[in-house]
């Protein structure tokens, strides 16, 4: 297979970049950081004033109808930036569970505002430690209402609506689970601050106590759906991870050309070298499993499910190797609160378990070669 993207696409890519590099620095970044706003307002409104958000969103809801692929390359950006706004959240995974399960009243509602940025959506789905399946959830909707804690939930105390899985059914399997629609500005819904290692991607403790909860799909349909939606969202947010892990190898090549040490620069010694190349073989494969996930994803390929847990896998493995060794190669500074470094590392580190831990997907990937192989 061949695959890469198209000038247009490119284009637009260099577009975002710039737009970022002016809206997203690291000034932008370090204010989310330390302050207490959930995220870069400003940041946000101009990203819908691009129509950015609505690169996917079918025009008939208020998007741009645009493929996948220029989604793919819009994540990059953000990820290079460490863009501090919720748009994985809204996007990758909101969006994506109204397009594939949502009625048409329900689209119709809810992806003009999306892709607006007038509304932001999250998923509530983890109840604390562990990888969520359908055992761990104990959430549950009786007769409309939801009563349950989620937590964390990725940019749950800026969003406005959330995806909520459920229990509606007896026993543990994935039949019980369903999905909701759940207004978090509504009545019965309690939201608390989660301390994380990246603050600018703000985390929530979720109670809901007899909230109104609109069915999302099906009744009992919930992990099937579930599990077709963060497939797609692991593939952009891959390439969210990949954007990060360039750049992080970017700042630790341009640091080690300009860093002296007895009258060389520190690139030009063996052990440097050996990181910087490890770094960048990290990177290159991701990249291209990302373009294997792109292609699948924007095709609706039966390979997709592997193609976005390879894609997966090592894009969450370059972002936290480079991010890691960004610091290494950065030396004592590289530790410090003045320098950068640490903003990717915490990105690195948050997304690691965006959507389900590296193991999680790992396990998903061997499920899913063995099944292929089986056929």
């Amino acid at each position: 297979m061949e695959f890469d993207f198209s000038d247009d696409q490119k284009q637009l890519k260099d577009q975002a970049r710039r737009f970022l590099e002016a809206k997203s620095s690291p000034k932008a970044v370090r204010a989310i950081l330390e302050g207490p706003e959930p995220y870069d307002k400003a940041l946000w409104k101009g990203l819908a004033e691009m129509g950015f958000m609505g690169t996917a969103i079918p025009e008939e809801f208020g998007g741009l109808g645009a493929t996948y692929l220029e989604l793919c390359v819009i994540a990059e950006e953000l990820g290079r930036a460490v863009a501090p706004v919720p748009f994985s959240s809204s996007i990758f995974v909101a969006a994506e569970f109204l397009l594939m399960a949502g009625t048409q009243a329900q689209k119709e509602a809810y992806l003009p505002k999306l892709a607006s940025g007038e509304l932001i959506g999250c998923l509530a789905l983890a109840e604390g430690v562990g990888n969520p399946a359908p055992k761990s959830i104990s959430a549950s909707v009786e007769r409309g209402k939801l009563t349950g804690v989620k937590m964390p939930v990725l940019d749950g105390n800026a969003a406005d609506f959330a995806i909520v899985a459920a229990r509606t059914g007896m026993g543990h399997d994935a039949r019980s689970i369903s999905l909701f629609l759940v207004d978090l500005k509504g009545e019965g819904v309690g939201r608390e601050n989660v301390e994380t290692i990246d603050p600018t991607r703000k985390q929530a403790k979720i109670e809901f106590s007899g909230a109104a909860a609109e069915p999302l799909g099906a009744t009992g349909d919930g992990w099937r759906i579930l599990t077709e939606v963060l497939d797609r969202a692991a593939v952009l947010t891959a390439f969210e991870q990949l954007g990060g892990a360039d750049r992080a190898l970017e700042m630790a090549r341009d640091y080690a050309l300009d860093r002296m040490a007895f009258g060389r620069p520190i690139g030009s010694f063996q052990a440097v070298k050996h990181m910087l190349a490890d770094m960048y073989v990290s990177a290159t494969l991701a990249r291209s499993n990302c373009y294997y996930g792109a292609w699948a994803l924007s095709t609706n390929a039966a390979e997709l499910p592997e193609a976005a847990a390879t894609a997966r896998v090592s894009a969450t493995q370059a972002y936290q190797h480079c991010s890691k060794n960004n610091i290494q190669v950065h030396g004592g500074m590289g530790f410090t609160w003045e320098f950068d470094c640490h903003l990717y590392y915490r990105r690195s580190n948050l997304l690691a378990l965006t959507l389900g831990s590296l193991s999680v997907w790992e396990d998903k990937l061997i499920e899913r070669l063995r099944a292929k192989n089986a056929a």
